[in-house]
């Protein structure tokens, strides 16, 4: 891939909440980006109460390609603009590392194929939609429309066959 036109720091907020399960002893989410990259060490602790503790998570860029101004157009008029942060499992204290931040709703949702990532959705800052709209204004993309032409459906053909699929002779 390659790289792309623009990028946007963003910091990211993770929650330590009390998990109501025998099998955990914590739920951790992405719940907050911040515009820039503020002036903390990943991992450190902004607030915290007797039941959830908010983390500073780390720095990551937004990375912008001209070939992805439909979807994030598509993302900036939803009534709900996000970025997808991408957490990875570790194998120490804190359990996850931040991997990625993106605005590319599809980009996002591949990351939850896996299944061992945590990918999660947090509202996207003005500061940042507003990087992202001028982004879209200088690289538009036109999606070119393509119209298929239908195959008409050979009426004879289901004739042919038994009801296993296998072709009978005529």
């Amino acid at each position: 891939m390659s790289p792309p036109l623009a990028r946007i720091p963003v910091g990211i907020v993770v929650e330590r909440s009390k998990a109501a399960s025998p099998w955990a002893d914590f739920v951790w989410r992405p719940v907050a980006a911040l515009p820039g990259v503020p002036d903390a060490r990943p991992w450190t602790p902004l607030e915290s109460n007797a039941e959830t503790t908010r983390f500073y998570a780390g720095d990551a860029e937004v990375g912008l390609y001209p070939s992805e101004t439909p979807r994030y157009i598509d993302n900036l008029v939803s009534g709900t603009p996000s970025l997808w942060v991408v957490l990875r499992r570790t194998e120490g204290d804190p359990p996850y590392a931040l991997f990625m931040v993106t605005a590319d709703p599809s980009e996002g949702e591949a990351f939850t194929a896996s299944g061992d990532d945590m990918v999660e959705p947090v509202p996207m800052p003005e500061a940042v939609q507003e990087m992202i709209a001028a982004f879209v204004a200088e690289h538009p993309v036109e999606e070119t429309f393509y119209k298929r032409k239908q195959t008409r459906a050979d009426p004879d053909a289901l004739g042919r066959h038994d009801h296993l699929g296998r072709n009978r002779k005529p």
